[in-house]
């Protein structure tokens, strides 16, 4: 969907999903597919009201971001036109947008309408978690999400995608067997609820754990040590117990 939204220009993008759930990850990859004829910046620490924003955006595209909001404006319409007359596209992300409340998005909206019917000058990426999802909802915003034309909500894994998704990272470092049995990938994904930052934590967790004990394969049973112990003595705050 991200790519979507890119190709077909779309205004506004949205993607939300769960802490963890690799919406950074996703904007990376992005990120790194883009082609030369895109300017591309990035907003990921994200001021939490309107004040400012503005000068957010011209920092992260490298332009001047001290003055007046009517001289930024201005600036910021100069950047744009001169951007499209040299062939480039632009397009703003902001991750962590939830932060941004009701105010600031209606000012990310007003700065869209830079674009025309015919000429598309900016594109913007909104990536948050549910909470963006629920903002966006409210009657106040709603001329915002009629703008929206490409969004897309990523859910946790499932049990059979926890243990596809372990195989594949495996896989992709050099592993040529299932290190991880069914069993100890079936707790691992009820014990992470699908969420692939916390999967990654405690796999790492439990090659350490197996490399200690000198084992050749990760068991049920070292798994749920590694989650034991990280309930007793980690930050991490897994609500399911080893079983």
């Amino acid at each position: 969907m991200l790519e979507f939204g890119v190709m077909n220009s779309a205004g506004f993008t949205v993607i939300t999903g769960e802490i963890g759930c690799g919406k950074t990850t996703l904007v990376r990859y992005l990120l790194r597919k883009l082609d030369d004829h895109v300017t591309a910046c990035l907003i990921s620490n994200t001021p939490r009201s309107q004040d400012g924003l503005l000068a957010w955006v011209m920092m992260s595209l490298n332009q001047p971001f001290e003055g007046s909001y009517p001289a930024l404006f201005k600036q910021f319409q100069r950047f744009l036109h001169d951007q499209f007359s040299r062939g480039r596209r632009t397009i703003l992300i902001v991750d962590e947008a939830q932060n941004l409340g009701m105010e600031a998005l209606e000012e990310l909206r007003m700065l869209s309408n830079v674009n025309t019917d015919k000429q598309q000058f900016l594109q913007i990426i909104l990536v948050g978690q549910p909470q963006l999802k629920d903002l966006l909802r409210a009657p106040q915003l709603l001329q915002f999400a009629q703008r929206v034309s490409s969004d897309f909500h990523l859910r946790p894994m499932n049990a059979d995608e926890v243990s596809e998704y372990i195989d594949f990272r495996l896989r992709a470092v050099g592993s040529h067997s299932e290190l991880f049995t069914a069993d100890a990938c079936k707790i691992i994904a009820d014990t992470s609820r699908g969420i692939p930052r916390t999967i990654n934590i405690l796999c790492d967790t439990a090659l350490v754990y197996g490399f200690a004990a000198g084992v050749d394969q990760i068991t049920a049973e070292l798994v749920d040590t590694v989650i034991q112990n990280k309930a007793q003595f980690g930050v991490l705050p897994f609500g399911l117990q080893a079983v």
